[in-house]
């Protein structure tokens, strides 16, 4: 008990950095569930049935961009799969937060990961039930 101790100490001589902490969690807290939820309804109806090939999609475009678009997109992922780490101890919706980090992050296997988790029957439901109310069809599952 005397880290948990020595712990909120060190945290309660550093105010500044403890307001930081509160506003991003009540930041990530607020926006993920809008920004999980635009995403969704976005998503094409094949999403889970065809084999993605995120280079080919991006051949036409300038090496430059292509890398900064693929490293931009990776440190996102990376952020938002730590702040949901964080946000697992402290206010806001951590395991929503880290799923979105993931779908970000590029690694192998994450289409077939991706699926796995999207085929899970509540969160399947949950994702058809929001296209639904956004008027959009239902997702085609993958044989």
């Amino acid at each position: 008990m005397g880290w948990i101790a020595a712990s909120w100490d060190s945290v309660k001589s550093h105010p500044e950095l403890l307001a930081w902490a509160s506003a991003a969690s009540l930041v990530m807290f607020l926006s993920t569930p809008i920004a999980v939820g635009w995403l969704v309804i976005r998503l094409p109806t094949d999403y889970f049935t065809q084999e993605r090939q995120l280079a080919a999609t991006a051949e036409h475009r300038h090496p430059l961009l292509r890398l900064f678009v693929l490293v931009s997109k990776n440190l996102a992922g990376i952020v938002l799969l730590l702040a949901g780490l964080v946000m697992l101890v402290t206010p806001g919706q951590g395991l929503l937060t880290m799923a979105v980090g993931l779908t970000l992050i590029n690694f192998p296997g994450k289409s077939r990961f991706e699926r796995w988790l999207a085929m899970r029957p509540p969160v399947w439901q949950a994702i058809n039930w929001l296209r639904r109310r956004a008027g959009r069809d239902a997702l085609e599952q993958s044989d």
